[in-house]
């Protein structure tokens, strides 16, 4: 797969496997590189899917980490619209879940602890109290197996086998993330999943993304969330168990608003999470349907951002713990919020909460989940 200039076409879709430079790869294609080793000497590789219109997207097996999404501004000016690093020893180093696939259990579980069919389960704690995106060896610190799909358009297909007891949790579970690059500038990502023993899942993807490609706040990203509800969070964002209406609060997304417009207003919810870091619950027609969760504009360069997903609810983070201590792929400190993320999710510490749907999965069931986020420019 690492030879120098082998080429093959598949069901019409011209697949360059090169080792040089993923610059060169033609419209509606795949090409793969090699991308360095773990610190514990896995080889990592890094796909370049793009399409028609020059759209990039950039993705490594190490976590299933979009590193680089380029996309046209109105004057069809191509920028890197995602946060990251450019290589796996940074983001080993320390990443805080740049553009990872996010798992076995996406956000927070209360004291790291649930109960399936009266057995207690242990997680490692990575969060203070808690344990946060799966615990401290999650889905987004694994190296995922890789496979171009055939099709029309170009598609990654990554695998992965957790055991089980793999950090705390019950269950050989049996993962596919697959990415595909579509006509319409979208990143489709279609998540299956089985398990051969009763466990708990919630899977996610977490690019931070910044719709000006400059590194500049996103304080002035225009943002809209088809959303009526969050759930409120105590001191350590752990759900309350209750919903709060949006309505009169900093928190109502429901008509499109500046996402700093009341980022420094007085709030109980803000000041728990420094920002914006809360789960709001979609007004979804249907359990399970395909749903556009929110819509970001950046009226400088004209993108727009759509989310759409078959999740119930969504997370909204709003770059709340950057800090400057971190360097980017353009060299740049990366600075308070200076990138936010919409991840489309089932309930935080939904194993504890009675009230919220389960997120337990058993054998014999196939868990499904299909996010998008979809890129254009105003008209």
């Amino acid at each position: 797969m690492h030879s120098m200039h082998r080429w093959l076409s598949i069901f019409g879709l011209s697949m360059s496997i090169v080792s040089s430079s993923l610059a060169s790869a033609p419209a509606d294609s795949i090409s793969q590189q090699a991308w360095g080793k773990t610190k514990s000497g896995i080889a990592v590789d890094l796909y370049s899917l793009k399409n028609a219109n020059g759209v990039e997207a950039r993705i490594t097996n190490y976590g299933g980490t979009i590193t680089h999404l380029f996309v046209p501004d109105k004057a069809g000016k191509l920028g890197d619209v995602v946060l990251g690093f450019n290589t796996v020893a940074e983001y080993e180093a320390g990443s805080p879940y740049f553009g990872c696939l996010v798992g076995r259990y996406g956000n927070r579980i209360a004291k790291g602890k649930f109960v399936i069919d009266g057995v207690t389960y242990q997680l490692p704690l990575n969060d203070g109290v808690n344990t946060l995106h799966g615990g401290t060896q999650g889905f987004d610190k694994v190296v995922w197996t890789a496979k171009p799909i055939p099709g029309a358009e170009p598609a990654l297909e990554l695998s992965y086998v957790a055991k089980d007891g793999e950090m705390g949790y019950p269950g050989n579970l049996t993962v596919k993330a697959v990415y595909t690059l579509t006509k319409d500038n979208a990143i489709r990502l279609d998540y299956t999943a089985t398990t051969d023993k009763p466990t708990i899942l919630n899977l996610t993807q977490h690019s931070y993304f910044n719709l000006a490609a400059n590194g500049a706040s996103i304080n002035n990203h225009v943002l809209q969330i088809n959303a009526d509800k969050i759930t409120p969070v105590d001191a350590t964002l752990i759900p309350t168990g209750e919903l709060m209406a949006v309505k009169g609060t900093p928190f109502d997304f429901t008509k499109p608003t500046a996402i700093g417009a009341r980022i420094d207003v007085k709030d109980t919810q803000l000041g728990f999470g420094g920002g914006y870091d809360h789960n709001f619950v979609v007004n979804q027609a249907k359990a399970g349907e395909l749903t556009l969760q929110a819509t970001v504009t950046e009226p400088t360069t004209g993108r727009v951002l759509e989310v759409l997903s078959t999740e119930p609810a969504v997370q909204f983070y709003g770059g709340n713990f950057l800090n400057g201590t971190l360097t980017g792929k353009d060299g740049k400190k990366i600075l308070h919020r200076t990138g936010f993320c919409l991840e489309p999710q089932h309930f935080p510490d939904a194993p504890n909460q009675p009230a919220f749907a389960s997120t337990v999965l058993r054998p014999g069931q196939v868990y499904t989940n299909t996010i998008i986020y979809r890129l254009s420019v105003t008209k």
